[in-house]
This record gives structure tokens, C-alpha cells and sequence, in this order.
């Protein structure tokens, strides 16, 4: 938003601090170039229903993505919305959910437990594809890991779009995959890395040097 002029790029370095209109939950009375303030988790679908069917009735051939985490497919509100969606034909919506197993916070404390909720998968044991494609949605199933499976789901839902059926797509991934600090913690959800921890990160994600004689991709 920053470099399509929004907003001075220099303002990035306020980003949720107080004061700052780059607080945590964006809101569109502060800061322009929002659709709509956000924060309380769940209004991302609805949110996204609304931008679909109105892009549909305009004739635009557009398609609407919203992402989902694990945490948030508990709120009342998605559910609400899966339930309307192909009810509306919403053919050109697509649900895109991060399935890391992992929240901010959950359930309460169990045995042993020193933190505030338990962060254990909120969906374990929940056939969540069964629950979608109960309410009439299409499913997709990929590594959320794997660039040539998310281009070719999103390429096979918008080739669909015509069809009336919205489509979720549960996307298998490891939350702070590829640092050795970070994969599959749960605290890593808000945490601001130190500049120790930074350093560590430029190493771990360095390109491996190529080989001698071949030149790199």
C-alpha cells in the first residue's frame, strides 16, 4: 500500500505502535486505501462473500480469495457465511484455510500447562472437509508449502467460477516453517524477533551457494 502511495513509505517503521495509523486492526477511518476495518477474527469471509456477489452483479470477471487460520474457522460468524455462500451461487468465492494445527490461544488450561489456553490443533479430530462440503462447498486439499499446487488450485477455481459452488481450499502447513526457531511454535504468532534471533534468520534462509560450474537458479 505504501509503495502504490497510500501512504509514506518512511510510516512503515510505526506499525502497531500507539499512535500510529498502522496500528495492529487496520481501520478504514484512519488509514486510506482500506475496504473495510478488520480485528475481531471471523468478518474476513462474510467480508469476502459481500466483495464476490457484488463483483458478480457488476459483470466484473474477478474472484474473490480470503484466508482462514485454524483458530479463526471456530468463529460463528465463518460458519454463518459458509452456510449463505452457495446459497448466493458464489461460484467466484474461494476460502483459503492455513491448516498449521497451531493458535494464538485456545481451550483452557490443561495439566501441566504454564501458558495462558492451550494451543493444541483446535481442529484435531474434526473432519473439516466434511464440514465444508456439508454446506454445499467444493474442496481442495494441497501443501500449503508447495508454489505449483496453490497456483494450480487457484488457477482450477477460477476456471470453475461459473459453476455457483464457492470452494475451500485446506492448505497442510508448518507455522514458521524453514527457521530452526520458529517452526511449530505457536508463540511465534506475535513474537518480534531479536537481533540475535534476525541474525540466525538471514543465515538459515541465505540461497545455498550453487555449485561449482552450475550457475544458480
Amino acid at each position: 500500500m505504501a509503495m502504490r502511495g497510500y501512504f509514506p513509505v518512511e510510516e512503515l517503521l510505526t506499525f502497531d505502535t500507539g499512535g500510529s495509523r498502522l496500528q495492529g486492526h487496520p481501520d478504514m477511518l484512519l488509514l486510506p486505501g482500506l475496504d473495510a476495518s478488520t480485528g475481531s477474527l471471523g468478518q474476513g469471509l462474510a467480508i469476502g462473500l459481500g466483495v464476490a456477489m457484488g463483483t458478480r452483479r457488476r459483470g466484473l470477471p474477478s474472484h474473490t480469495f480470503v484466508m482462514l487460520g485454524d483458530g479463526e474457522v471456530q468463529e460463528g460468524q465463518v460458519w454463518e457465511t459458509v452456510h449463505v455462500a452457495p446459497r448466493y451461487g458464489a461460484g467466484n468465492l474461494t476460502a483459503i484455510v492455513d491448516r498449521n494445527g497451531l493458535q494464538q490461544y485456545g481451550w483452557a488450561l490443561e495439566p501441566g500447562e504454564e501458558h495462558r489456553g492451550s494451543r493444541r490443533d483446535p481442529w484435531a479430530g474434526a473432519d473439516l472437509r466434511g464440514a465444508f462440503e456439508a454446506f454445499g462447498w467444493r474442496v481442495l486439499e494441497i501443501d500449503g508449502h508447495d508454489f505449483g499446487e496453490i497456483l494450480a488450485a487457484c488457477d482450477d477455481v477460477r476456471s470453475g467460477s461459473e459453476g455457483g459452488v464457492p470452494t475451500a481450499i485446506l492448505a497442510r502447513t508448518v507455522k514458521g516453517r524453514g527457521l530452526s526457531f520458529t517452526e511449530g511454535r505457536a508463540e511465534w504468532h506475535a513474537r518480534v524477533a531479536t537481533a540475535a534471533e534476525a541474525e540466525v534468520a538471514r543465515l538459515e534462509l541465505a540461497p545455498a551457494p550453487a555449485a561449482a560450474g552450475v550457475d544458480a537458479p
